[in-house]
């Protein structure tokens, strides 16, 4: 098993689906939105990888 396997059967896919989010709309906002697009494809590969596959929900906040 994966660190990822691990990690899913201990907090369950959608917590740490939850977790990248906001994980990564946190890092969006701290860098001001400059980095949006490069952050919206790691959130999406990430949950990609969880077996998510809601690709784009993550849209960054307009400002």
């Amino acid at each position: 098993m994966g660190l990822l396997d691990d990690a899913k059967d201990k907090l369950g896919g959608d917590k740490l689906q939850d977790a990248v989010e906001k994980g990564g709309d946190f890092v969006d906002e701290k860098t001001g939105g400059e980095h949006a697009d490069k952050i919206d494809q790691a959130q999406d590969f990430a949950n990609d990888k969880l077996g998510g596959g809601d690709a784009g929900q993550g849209e960054a906040p307009q400002q």
